[in-house]
């Protein structure tokens, strides 16, 4: 067996607090549970926000009084995961409520470059704001899309009523907005060139759009908020990279740029909650927030004490942080040891909203959950995947089946599977592929069947 030094080992103390076997406190099933019908749904999603950067997880040296304050007043999800570790694919989980291959997108979506694009949106895939509409909802999506920059996959095609934000992948700078020298900034369907960070832009045009929704309080709405940061590059405002500098004179100069990059985010969360404050709104909208996958340890993030980061299918890659805060509904300062995946926001929405969810979908509603029911282990499988090109990937995916306690993965097309119990060895320290052979050839079996349910849908557009 490999040998732990005294700094994993006190990881592995770390990681063993989330596990639901281990004694963790949990929120009660007392407390508010009258909700209005018809709530508001307000996702927040972070981009590459490490599951430990957050200061409600503990980290010292970062702070994010916002963040922590949705922590505070609502529930804490001690074991969400995204659905890849890669940003498309989890997007497409999120607003397809299924696991991404099966709608299309099992890698990053890059058309500006069509070789090494891995995804492209299934047409018959509905979409989350396509199904809360017969419902009566009006719906916004701010800030990053990453499904397509052409049609039919921009998003008023695919649903949304505003569209007000970036199209592409990830942006060469936060100041100009361009990826490739391309500009990929719209109002709906109009090419616009906004002045300022990025962050900033996409905080004010959620406030304006909660603002104008303030005034047809008769309808409810759907606000997917995805900010760019903490993405690389990472460009924190000057004055924000000031304030962490005077703060933490220590700290390194690569963990404070991005420290500062967070903060401005958690910032910008900040004033969002204030205007749902501010227009009444808040009392009945049940707030959502999390990141599409793991922090970059090259770029200084905080991944816990799990092992690796964004790119991997190791848990530093998909474990995320997971918040959800509903007044009246969600009893304050919970956790829950549920294992939930980002495909099930989809669920969860269309339940609170009083809409059938569409046939066939992967993820199952938490809404019990947020209500404060118990609800007991589902005993369903976790899958993750991730196809990408260049030479470390071929064009090829890698995948990660989690089943109970045990995990089985791929990291990279051309390694063998790997095999670990999570309850014993949460930092995927000893592989036990030559030790329990039995558990690893049905386990390899689970995996190929996730993998042919995913090969019947094309991930890539017919040509033209």
């Amino acid at each position: 067996m490999k040998r732990l030094t005294s700094r994993a080992l006190a990881g592995l103390a770390l990681a063993a607090l989330t596990f639901p076997m281990l004694g963790i406190p949990t929120r009660g099933a007392s407390g508010p549970t009258l909700e209005k019908s018809k709530p508001n749904i307000v996702v927040i999603l972070a981009d590459d926000l490490g599951r430990g950067d957050y200061s409600a997880f503990g980290t010292p040296d970062i702070r994010t009084p916002h963040i922590d304050r949705l922590c505070r007043e609502g529930l804490t999800f001690d074991n969400f995961f995204a659905n890849s570790c890669v940003c498309s694919p989890t997007r497409a989980a999120l607003l397809t409520g299924c696991h991404p291959d099966r709608v299309g997108v099992p890698g990053v979506i890059r058309d500006e470059h069509p070789q090494d694009s891995w995804g492209w949106l299934a047409p018959n895939a509905k979409l989350l704001p396509q199904v809360l509409k017969p419902a009566g909802y009006h719906s916004a999506i701010i800030g990053k899309w990453h499904l397509g920059l052409a049609a039919p996959n921009t998003p008023n095609e695919r649903g949304f009523d505003l569209f007000h934000g970036f199209l592409g992948d990830m942006m060469d700078d936060y100041w100009t907005h361009r990826r490739n020298g391309f500009n990929f900034m719209r109002h709906n369907g109009e090419v616009i060139e906004p002045q300022g960070h990025a962050t900033d832009l996409f905080t004010g045009w959620a406030c304006d759009y909660l603002a104008g929704r303030a005034q047809h309080k008769d309808q409810p709405f759907l606000l997917y908020l995805a900010y760019n940061a903490p993405h690389n590059p990472i460009q924190p405002k000057p004055d924000w990279l000031e304030k962490v500098q005077q703060r933490e004179p220590k700290m390194s100069p690569v963990r404070a740029k991005i420290v500062a990059l967070i903060e401005h985010l958690d910032d910008g969360i900040g004033q969002v909650l204030a205007k749902l404050d501010s227009t009444g709104l808040a009392q009945n909208t049940l707030v959502i927030f999390t990141s599409d996958n793991g922090g970059v340890l090259a770029f200084g993030a905080n991944c816990g004490p799990w092992r690796s980061d964004k790119g991997h299918m190791y848990e530093g890659g998909l474990r995320v942080p997971g918040a959800a805060r509903w007044p009246g509904v969600i009893q304050p300062g919970g956790h829950t040891p549920r294992f939930t995946l980002t495909m099930d926001i989809f669920a969860t929405a269309c339940a609170a909203a009083g809409v059938a969810a569409p046939a066939g979908i992967d993820g199952v509603s938490f809404l019990p959950t947020l209500r404060g029911a118990a609800e007991p282990d589902s005993g369903r499988e976790y899958y993750f995947v991730r196809r990408e090109g260049g030479p470390g990937y071929g064009g090829k995916t890698i995948e990660a089946l989690r089943r109970g306690d045990l995990k089985i993965l791929q990291d990279t097309p051309f390694t063998p599977l790997e095999l670990y119990d999570l309850k014993s060895d949460p930092l995927e320290a000893t592989n036990l592929v030559a030790h329990s052979r039995k558990q690893f050839l049905d386990m390899a079996a689970g995996l190929r069947k996730q993998i042919q349910r995913g090969a019947v849908v094309p991930w890539q557009a017919p040509a033209r």
